[in-house]
């Protein structure tokens, strides 16, 4: 009888290397190490470029033929606040009353012990020779500007031929409760910084300068009532949030010659980056023909909106929940961006991983039988994706 991998141990191991993006602090190297033990080929691929920091990534696949599941996570974590805050050390990882306390515990380094701990696992069930092959791909700087991470990777992959057929991505998925809730796609994300310009003056006098403010506010005004668009059957919709309004004026006798704002756009398939320009700029157009003043418009774009192709994985991944919890989850594209915006771009990917009530927060935590239901259900689903006993 083969011995089961234990996630838990593998995920206190993982939350005590305090990896704040982008610091590895050993997390990878004993991901490795233990993936190396059951014979996974394991490659470092570090990425470094101008004016970001150097990251170091991980790379180990098993098998070297098809059907190729690939699992994509990373271990760096944000920053834990303020400490003492924290009801347990965050790098810790204590238990208590079945539940297992510390920073990345669901985000995400949860899904990577599980899905590791799952395919070792299922490696021994096959004596090492899978039918097929399972390859991990992790990263160091998800939480950050994610530049030298998975993106790098994955030219890596194509150049050397590792490219797989589906790719899991263990972001924590679920809302409520574990299961409920399989990602399938994700909302586009564009940012706007908007600039409006006019002329100082003194505030005694304001018929003698042009005040940016009412300008600016106009526009944001504008943009924040309008409704983007009702939504899709797969999409909720889009949405428009204002970040900050700046003047840095420190007078009160100063009307400021210029104002800014940011704002972001989660957008679904109604829009593309290219027609939220296209729609800022017509606003900013039309509050300048009837205010004056200057624009100065400038934006970034985090990521289209998609959705997945259904494939195979699809309904291995919903079959092995159903089978765990006796539930369907729900298909959502919701929430924020993932590296899953850049892995659609080479082969089908979906999202699913624990309950994410605690991602980013003080105290954030894993329940030990989640972590263990969501072990069961990624061993499922290697099984299954190998052997190609899907169910409709």
């Amino acid at each position: 009888m083969t011995k089961n991998t234990d996630p838990v141990a593998l995920l206190q191991t993982l939350i005590r290397c305090p990896s704040v993006t982008p610091k590895e602090a050993g997390v990878l190297s004993a991901l490795e190490g233990m993936l190396e033990s059951a014979d996974f080929e394991c490659t470092r691929l570090p990425f470094s470029d101008d004016d970001t920091p150097d990251v170091d990534n991980l790379f180990a696949r098993l098998g070297d033929s098809g059907p190729h599941l690939c699992f994509a996570g990373h271990v760096d974590v944000v920053p834990t606040g303020d400490e003492a805050l924290w009801t347990y050390p965050p790098f810790a990882a204590e238990i208590h009353d079945g539940v297992l306390y510390g920073r990345g515990a669901c985000d995400m380094k949860g899904s990577v012990a599980a899905f590791a701990a799952a395919a070792i696992d299922v490696a021994s069930e096959f004596g090492g020779e899978i039918p097929g092959s399972v390859s991990l791909v992790i990263t160091g700087d998800e939480e950050g500007p994610a530049i030298n991470g998975t993106v790098k990777m994955l030219q890596w992959m194509e150049e050397n031929n590792q490219l797989p057929d589906e790719c899991l991505v263990g972001e924590p998925s679920c809302s409520d409760k574990f299961g409920d809730t399989i990602k399938n796609g994700r909302r586009g994300s564009i940012t706007f910084e908007v600039v409006a310009k006019g002329v100082q003056g003194h505030a005694a006098y304001p018929h003698l300068s042009l005040n940016p403010i009412p300008i600016l506010a106009r526009l944001i005004d504008q943009l924040s009532s309008q409704s983007l668009d009702g939504g899709t059957d797969q999409f909720e919709p889009s949405t428009l949030a204002v970040s900050t309004f700046d003047v840095g004026n420190p007078a009160t006798n100063v009307t400021p010659e210029r104002a800014s704002t940011y704002f972001n756009i989660r957008f679904n398939t109604e829009h593309s980056a290219d027609s939220l320009k296209a729609m800022v700029q017509k606003q900013c157009d039309a509050v300048q023909a009837e205010m004056g003043g200057e624009f100065e418009i400038s934006s970034i774009v985090g990521a289209e909106c998609f959705l997945s192709n259904p494939g195979p994985l699809l309904s291995v991944v919903q079959q092995a929940l159903h089978d765990e919890t006796g539930n369907k989850a729900v298909l959502s594209t919701g929430g924020g961006t993932s590296d899953a915006r850049f892995i659609k771009n080479y082969c089908p990917v979906i999202e699913f991983g624990p309950t994410n009530k605690t991602i980013h927060q003080v105290d954030e935590c894993i329940a030990v039988d989640e972590l263990e239901a969501l072990t069961r259900v990624y061993k499922q689903v290697i099984r299954q994706f190998l052997s190609g006993e899907t169910k409709a």
